[in-house]
């Protein structure tokens, strides 16, 4: 069982992320976190705040939430039962046409009006870019400029505290992004740092290596004493997904089941379960995946007794990663994709009717115990 060494559950751990039902919220709150959310998705990042709100005794006001996706938003709206006043089908861009240190236009004071005083921004902009695996623009492209666009909310919104969350490549950014976003934040007086986090380090079964940049506009903060603690060990895979091995046999919907494979992706499927392998030899894989790839997890099977890769997009194809499971002859199923993200079984995506929608969503998502670490911290240092 997942626990902290006070023997108390851990923060969005094994019992959070195995509940069926949504955990009470306190009946006497010691008060309100004022939330905004950009490049939303479905929510990753607000489910960690508002876990993280909840144990420590706060209810989370969510006053904005953007996304451009529509399925993403509808199940945003569901899961946090909010309408479509609040959690906004729309471009970052269009929410915020202004540039950096310049006045708010119009439509800037309007949602600024709207929105009213802030305690946190959260925010994931989209962080293909930046990605290791984008070999085509990596370093340069125009959606690396996205993450400025937070940095332009904060001067319209002025939040009490900023959270940004990406890959670790996003230093690497040609227009060195993450620089002149800290000194713009530094300039207008807040506290900032960035620091690398480690998914598998934090309690989640995931080697995902994260940035996370955090500002704090609260005096004599000491924002580095903000970042969590890793632990020791890693966490793998089996105690987020042992009891899901066999849904697949009694289930039929696309949650619970796995992308179906080809007749050669199936024969490769079984060499490596035949063969006791979790890397598939050269010989089995097609010509552009075989000698001199530099990926050598395309095609491969997880480890039961280590942490799973980054859960990207391409969970659902063998071609794409090392997502065949470890145990049963199939590739890991939406579902258990969502655990090794850290999504309980309460959060619902049921609205989503397509598969490749449905891996999209889930592989774009951010970790919820990335950012509830962070926010418990916040909490618990009075700066919340």
């Amino acid at each position: 069982m997942s626990r902290s060494s006070t023997g108390r559950p851990s923060l969005c751990g094994l019992e959070w992320v195995r509940r069926k039902t949504r955990p009470p919220l306190p009946k006497n709150p010691r008060g309100t976190i004022r939330l905004a959310d950009l490049f939303c998705g479905c929510g990753g990042l607000t489910l960690g705040a508002w876990e993280a709100a909840r144990v420590n005794g706060y209810r989370l006001d969510i006053r904005l939430a953007a996304d451009t996706s529509p399925d993403a938003v509808n199940v945003y709206r569901s899961n946090f039962r909010l309408g479509g006043d609040v959690v906004r089908e729309t471009d970052v861009c269009d929410l915020l046409p202004g540039k950096l240190r310049n006045r708010p236009r119009a439509v800037e004071k309007r949602l600024s009006a709207a929105v009213g005083a802030l305690d946190l921004l959260v925010a994931g902009p989209p962080c293909q870019g930046h990605s290791d695996l984008n070999n085509h623009t990596r370093r340069d492209d125009p959606r690396n400029d996205l993450y400025l666009k937070v940095i332009r909310a904060v001067e319209v919104l002025r939040p009490r505290v900023v959270l940004i969350e990406n890959v670790g490549a996003v230093i690497h950014d040609r227009s060195r992004v993450v620089e002149h976003g800290l000194t713009r934040l530094q300039e207008m007086g807040y506290r900032a740092e960035s620091r690398f986090v480690r998914a598998s380090r934090l309690g989640l079964p995931q080697a995902r290596k994260r940035h996370i940049l955090l500002a704090v506009s609260s005096p004599g903060i000491e924002v580095p004493e903000l970042f969590p603690k890793e632990r020791e060990n890693d966490v793998p895979i089996s105690e987020f997904v042992d009891d899901l091995q066999d849904e697949p046999d009694t289930c039929t919907d696309l949650f619970r089941t796995p992308s179906r494979m080809t007749e050669t992706n199936q024969a490769r499927v079984r060499y490596l379960f035949d063969e006791r392998l979790y890397d598939l030899p050269n010989h089995m894989r097609p010509l552009c995946h075989a000698n001199g790839h530099s990926y050598k997890s395309m095609y491969g099977r997880l480890r039961w007794d280590q942490p799973a890769q980054t859960i990207t997009t391409g969970f659902g194809s063998m071609g794409q990663g090392r997502f065949v499971h470890p145990t049963r002859p199939r590739m890991i199923t939406p579902h258990e994709a969502a655990r090794l993200q850290g999504f309980p079984d309460f959060f619902d995506f049921s609205c989503v009717g397509k598969r490749t929608r449905l891996q999209r969503m889930i592989g774009n998502a951010v970790p919820p115990r990335v950012v509830a670490t962070v926010v418990h911290l916040l909490c618990r240092s009075c700066v919340l």
